[in-house]
């Protein structure tokens, strides 16, 4: 390389060098603080010189913060009802059954099917012979209709539960009792009904004015003496279509007589894995293990399920995970492209006041000024657009839980995510336009202005 060549690329890099210290030469905090306010007042300005142009740039920010917003407050929402729906019976409650609550695939149903019932002995060895555990309580259950008069409704469930699952479940009573322990023994029939029986078999009345009254299940009359507290309805299916009876006399109405869910509960949180592990060793030592084949592979299974409602909200937050994933990864796209749009309106704004830059610069204004002018503007549009996409996320959100009947949420860490990601996304679209403006040399800029 010749010597010219050389010293012009060192004035070249000498000069630069200098520019680039001078945008980021330190300043007084307090003149910072007013620079920053006057150059965030003069991108608001800016801003609403071209509405519908800042419109149509904030609506790609706004439809992708809205859509983070809105699923993960519906998801949270959802998370919370099944929390809550699921853990109803406590931290020191778990069950014990033929067939897990969930089954994920066709080799587990298979092993299912071939498994014996949990039965009424099982749950007398359990109840007998775990020391951690405090209450044992079991039922069955079959769909039937209900009748009273005229009115009748369909695919009830029918539930047959001893006396000790009231409080094991903590079963609470809206009006009239529990069914005594002679009553049960001697398998009256008596009954408990819930706020759909209410609603669809006694034309919504008053839980009070039932107690006394009749319904009829397959035949059999059993008159009315509770009503139990509503429960709600999750995933948009009511948990309060379901009649009550003695467990003795279930085995006299329900036609098919199905493996028994036998609920254990401890005195303790503490003692839950102790307990758990002593009924598995009971119902081992009642039954052993039994081989299963699934294809071509012989493999050994327990022949019953031991596990807690922790189980069922491990894998519905797996699901809700892979949505969480899902709709990121749609909304990232959104605000890629409303980056995208944001960098181009910033670099139509430069072009389209080129002479502005260059007068500024020729009274005085420094690069850096110039920087962080289109730099803020980018910023402010972004934050904005993710500003009201956080509103628009909450309100879609708030108006589908309230449809749905979930609980209504304000997450303040969704708020800073929506806005701290538009800003992001505002400074990494508006530093290239920002630089363009920067480094116009005055004259050059006055004259193409």
């Amino acid at each position: 390389m010749s010597e010219n060549k050389l010293v012009k690329a060192g004035a070249q890099w000498k000069n630069g060098k200098l520019w680039r210290e001078k945008i980021t030469a330190a300043m007084p905090f307090d003149k910072s603080l007013i620079l920053f306010q006057s150059i965030f007042l003069l991108s608001l300005q800016n801003l609403r010189a071209n509405k519908l142009r800042t419109f149509l740039t904030l609506l790609g920010i706004i439809v992708g913060v809205a859509a983070i917003i809105a699923v993960v407050t519906i998801i949270e929402g959802l998370n919370q009802t099944v929390a809550q729906t699921f853990s109803a019976k406590g931290s020191n409650v778990f069950t014990l059954s033929k067939s897990p609550s969930v089954i994920t695939s066709r080799e587990e149903m298979i092993k299912v099917e071939k498994r014996k019932d949990v039965t009424v002995s099982d749950a007398a060895a359990v109840e007998r012979s775990c020391r951690a555990c405090w209450r044992v309580g079991y039922s069955a259950q079959g769909l039937e209709m209900v009748k009273h008069a005229d009115n009748l409704a369909e695919n009830v469930s029918i539930r047959g539960i001893t006396h000790s699952t009231f409080d094991i479940e903590g079963v609470e009573i809206e009006s009239g009792r529990r069914w005594t322990s002679s009553e049960a023994d001697s398998g009256y029939p008596v009954a408990l009904i819930g706020s759909d029986i209410l609603k669809n078999v006694f034309n919504d009345a008053y839980p009070e004015s039932v107690i006394g009254k009749t319904i009829r299940v397959r035949g059999s009359v059993f008159r009315v003496i509770g009503t139990v507290v509503p429960l709600g309805s999750i995933l948009g299916v009511s948990r309060d279509n379901f009649v009550l009876i003695p467990y003795q006399t279930s085995q006299k109405v329900l036609p098919r007589r199905e493996s028994l869910v036998v609920n254990v509960e401890v005195r303790d949180a503490a003692d839950l894995e102790a307990a758990k592990d002593q009924v598995t060793t009971i119902m081992r030592a009642r039954r052993g293990k039994i081989t299963t084949r699934v294809g071509d592979k012989k493999e050994e299974d327990e022949g019953f399920t031991v596990e807690t409602s922790d189980v069922f909200i491990g894998l519905y937050k797996d699901a809700t995970d892979n949505i969480y994933l899902v709709t990121i990864g749609v909304s990232a796209i959104s605000l890629v492209v409303g980056g995208i749009v944001v960098m181009n309106i910033m670099l139509v704004s430069v072009t389209e006041r080129t002479k502005e830059i260059g007068l500024r610069k020729a009274v005085g204004a420094r690069r850096r000024d110039i920087l962080w002018q289109f730099l803020m503007e980018a910023v402010v549009v972004a934050s904005t657009g993710g500003l009201i996409g956080v509103f628009v996320g909450f309100f879609l959100a708030n108006a589908i839980s309230f449809l749905i009947g979930f609980p209504q949420l304000f997450n303040i860490w969704s708020v800073i995510l929506g806005v701290g990601v538009s800003s992001f996304v505002g400074i990494v679209s508006g530093i290239y336009p920002a630089w363009q403006a920067a480094v116009l040399h005055p004259i050059e800029a006055m004259r193409k202005g």
